[in-house]
């Protein structure tokens, strides 16, 4: 079982409250393009990325693939079609081979009713996830594809960014096509306006990493026009 203390939600429970949640947990392995939910399956459990990556989806009405959010290593999903007992509302995928920790719902009530601080935290959490999902479709249906690609970029950085001799590396590795499901294109146009961005110098790329040179000129193509 992975540590469950590295998980943001637990990190404020005792050794001895850890010792009483952790019997409810499971965990599962999926592979890549594994599909752990779909939009309208019932919510019987919540999921907590151990490792690896799992995108949330919908479908637009031409049938196209956007990503919503991407769950990184120690972050859940899942839990407010659990919480409040209707379908999940988007499709969970997994991005790359990975390990789920998961609790039903009937669990996770006993958890929640055990240690009602859980769900404070819960709470800040879904509140900031939230913000990022209504910014993200927000830039969607009124920016450009180039503003929504630019605002993507600083928004992982601000999340898993590092700084190295090449700017800013972010750490987590989206493919092309990733990019554009998250901001609603093509793959060619995330392409093209990927490879504008190099020859602007705001951006580099080495063995499929992306490094933010110049932040003040992305933060500039942010806003619509």
């Amino acid at each position: 079982m992975h540590d469950l203390r590295k998980i943001s939600l637990f990190t404020t429970v005792t050794d001895s409250e850890l010792k009483e949640i952790i019997p409810y947990f499971t965990q599962v392995s999926v592979k890549k393009r594994d599909t752990i939910f779909s939009e309208g399956d019932p919510s019987d459990w919540l999921f907590i990325v151990a490792e690896g990556k799992v995108k949330i989806t919908k479908l637009s009405v031409d049938g196209k693939e956007i990503i919503l959010e991407v769950i990184q290593p120690l972050d859940f999903f899942g839990v407010i079609a659990v919480l409040k007992g209707f379908p999940y509302p988007a499709n969970a995928i997994a991005m790359e081979d990975s390990k789920l920790l998961k609790i039903s719902r009937a669990n996770l009530t006993k958890v929640l009713d055990r240690f009602p601080h859980l769900m404070y935290c819960i709470t800040l959490q879904l509140g900031e996830r939230m913000k990022e999902s209504h910014e993200s479709l927000k830039n969607i249906a009124l920016e450009r594809v180039e503003s929504r690609i630019a605002s993507l970029l600083l928004k992982l950085s601000d999340r898993s960014g590092e700084k190295g001799d090449a700017g800013v590396f972010i750490g987590t590795k989206l493919t092309k096509q990733d990019i554009a499901e998250m901001v609603g294109t093509t793959v060619e146009t995330s392409i093209r306006t990927l490879s504008r961005f190099k020859k602007l110098g705001i951006i580099s790329e080495k063995e499929g990493k992306i490094f933010i040179q110049n932040s003040e000129k992305l933060r500039s193509l942010c806003s619509p026009s």
